[in-house]
C-alpha cells in the first residue's frame, strides 16, 4: 500500500528567498468524499491519477499513476472549478528536500511549504523561513483551497 506521511506550514514571506526555477502544477479534484479523494495533475508535461485516503495525523495512503498528458488535460475539464494552480519548488535542507508551493489565481498569495517524511515521529531540521504548522488544518489541504480559495477566506 502507498503511504505518505507529510507535514505542512505556512512560510514567513520575510525570510523566504525563492530559488531560480520552479515547476508549475495544475491540479483538478473530481471528487472527495469522507476525506479520499481522486485528483489530476499536470506537472513537467507529464499527467499523474492521485487517489488518496483519509488522514490520520499526518499520515494517508497515496497512490499515483502517470498517464497520458492528454487523457490528464480531458480530465481536469471534469474537475469543473475545483482547480489549483501553484509554482512548485524544491528545497533541501538538511537530509530532506521541501516542496515549498506559491499558489496563483484565487489562492494567491499563499506560500506553503510540505516535508515527507518516514514516519510521524521523524526528526528533521526547520528552516529559517518556516512559519506555523498546518497538517492539521484542513482549510490548508488542497482540496479544500479548491474549492474555499485562501484569497476568499484569509485576513
Amino acid at each position: 500500500m502507498g503511504v505518505e506521511i507529510e507535514r505542512k506550514y505556512l512560510i514567513r514571506r520575510d525570510l523566504w528567498t525563492r530559488p531560480d526555477a520552479g515547476a508549475e502544477i495544475v491540479q483538478g479534484y473530481i471528487c472527495e468524499e469522507a476525506g479520499r479523494t481522486l485528483r489530476i495533475r499536470i506537472r513537467d508535461g507529464r499527467g499523474i491519477l492521485t487517489i488518496k485516503g483519509p488522514t490520520a495525523g499526518a499520515t494517508r495512503a497515496e497512490f499515483e499513476y502517470e498517464i497520458p498528458v492528454n487523457d490528464a488535460r480531458e480530465l481536469l475539464g471534469l474537475c469543473a472549478d475545483r482547480i489549483v494552480r501553484k509554482t512548485r519548488y524544491r528545497v533541501e535542507i538538511g537530509q530532506h528536500v521541501w516542496d515549498v508551493d506559491e499558489f496563483s489565481d484565487a489562492n494567491a498569495p499563499l506560500l506553503m511549504a510540505e516535508i515527507e517524511l518516514d514516519s510521524e515521529s521523524e526528526a528533521f531540521q526547520e528552516p529559517s523561513w518556516l512559519g506555523p504548522e498546518v497538517t492539521q488544518d484542513l482549510r490548508f489541504a488542497n482540496y479544500s483551497l479548491a474549492c474555499s480559495p485562501y484569497g476568499n477566506w484569509c485576513e
